[in-house]
């Protein structure tokens, strides 16, 4: 490999580690070589085969790892329910929203990320209470989700659900898989009560 790679020029560190590691899975991957019929595949053609496929992907970010989100659903404790009903309600865009008085939340590890294919990683690290993770489109941040007061609960039809991770039981993961375009999104809890007590959070996704 070593007097192969002398002739390949262009290439830095990283890429010559990355390109001779490929090199030793192809051919050790391989199921057989056909020496003296039909083909022959020669360690040098080899190496020329990959080096356009390392030089293509060190220029091209759309072949780069899916982006992943770390999501983590939180409260302050039993007592987190007792502001219900007192409290001014604390949902996204909401009049007389004290957001310093939240009792649970969600947050993201990030709350910027490029478009594409993203998958969100919830986990409650509640003690004792069980939440949820749903992911909608924000068309404009200054207006509140549709609301139902009587069951304490969004909307999710009239919000545009993308997605969910429901019901996590304290110390429990999930996890949600989409594709999205660039714009604004809202990942909030929609247990009984939960996202009136401030548990939401934007996320931008750009292009």
């Amino acid at each position: 490999m070593t007097d192969i790679m002398r002739g390949q020029k262009g290439f830095d560190t990283n890429q010559r580690a990355l390109l001779g590691y490929a090199y030793n899975n192809f051919m050790v991957g391989m199921p057989f070589i056909q020496r003296n019929k039909e083909m022959i595949i020669t360690r040098r053609a080899a190496v020329a085969g990959l080096v356009g496929s390392v030089a293509g992907l060190a220029i091209n970010p759309a072949f780069a790892a899916d982006t992943i989100v770390n999501v983590s659903l939180w409260d302050k404790g039993d007592s987190s329910m007792d502001m219900m009903g007192t409290a001014k309600p604390m949902g996204m865009a909401m009049m007389g929203a004290n957001m310093s008085m939240v009792t649970m939340g969600i947050t993201p590890d990030v709350t910027s990320i490029p478009a594409g294919e993203i998958t969100f990683k919830a986990t409650n690290d509640s003690t004792g209470i069980i939440h949820e993770m749903i992911l909608a489109p924000v068309t404009d941040p200054a207006k509140p989700l549709p609301y139902d007061k009587d069951l304490e609960r969004v909307d999710e039809e009239a919000a545009k659900s993308l997605g969910e991770v429901s019901e996590l039981e304290p110390g429990s993961s999930g996890a949600l898989t989409v594709t999205l375009k660039p714009g604004t999104y809202i990942l909030y809890c929609n247990i009984p009560g939960h996202y009136m007590l401030g548990m939401w959070s934007l996320i931008t996704v750009t292009a």
